[in-house]
């Protein structure tokens, strides 16, 4: 089972990843998380908590089964794995964290998501796109042909104000809490993938894999932070031969 990231959806992994996967035998399910793609309108506040989110992610697989997040869906994910341990076989996060170690941390994120999810309520999602693209965690994606980075902007484009805005009250970083006290009590296979130019991320996938018990880490040259986009090929062959080995 695949989970997309923040402003993503099923769609967003691509071709390349879906049929990649499919050609060793690991045909994915593609799981839109609350406020995005299929689940993106018409939706009660209740559905962004993190107990819902699960719930939703549980009835969406055939479990037990492989479970890859990337970025905010792999944070789903992660939460997913330390509350289902027996039914993740293998977990396979990509540019994820365990969340914010602090109150203050979180308090401090938690008003600066509200502050962000007000700026999208009152000027839209082409405006906050605009912003979104601009950040430097997506510089690398600068390198991606214009037809691909014009397909990843349309499919952003398709989100609401109001599936964005929910999100980020009911499902971001300051609101989850904290999972770097469960990493060492979670036993399941991960393999963390990283982009080398991602330093953030790769200094969480550092400290995720000294902790967590069997965890390897992957860092891909050249790539950003979404290593799944910016290198497809390699992202494709790392997790295949994760998922076959024994």
């Amino acid at each position: 089972m695949l989970l997309h990231g923040f402003t993503g959806s099923s769609d967003s992994w691509g071709r390349l990843i879906s049929d990649g996967l499919a050609s060793v035998g690991c045909s994915p399910v593609l799981c839109d998380l609350p406020g995005h793609g299929s689940y993106s309108a018409d939706l009660d506040p209740r559905d962004f908590s993190l107990e819902a989110t699960l719930t939703r992610v549980e009835h969406a697989g055939v479990w037990p089964t492989d479970l890859i997040g990337y970025s905010m869906g792999g944070r789903v994910a992660l939460h997913f794995a330390a509350t289902h341990p027996t039914k993740v076989r293998r977990l396979i996060l990509e540019s994820a964290s365990p969340g914010l170690a602090t109150e203050a941390e979180r308090l401090e994120r938690q008003a600066n998501d509200e502050a962000l999810a007000c700026e999208i309520e009152l000027h839209g999602v082409k405006d906050f796109v605009r912003r979104w693209e601009r950040l430097p965690l997506f510089e690398s994606q600068l390198q991606l042909p214009s037809p691909v980075r014009a397909k990843r902007h349309a499919q952003q484009l398709r989100n609401t104000e109001a599936g964005l805005a929910s999100t980020l009250r009911g499902l971001g970083t300051g609101v989850l809490p904290s999972l770097w006290d469960v990493l060492p009590s979670i036993p399941t296979r991960t393999l963390i993938i990283v982009g080398e130019l991602d330093t953030k991320f790769v200094e969480f996938g550092e400290q995720m894999t000294a902790v967590l018990p069997q965890a390897q880490l992957l860092i891909v040259p050249g790539a950003g932070h979404t290593v799944h986009l910016e290198r497809p090929r390699r992202w494709v062959e790392a997790v295949a031969e994760f998922i076959c080995s024994t």
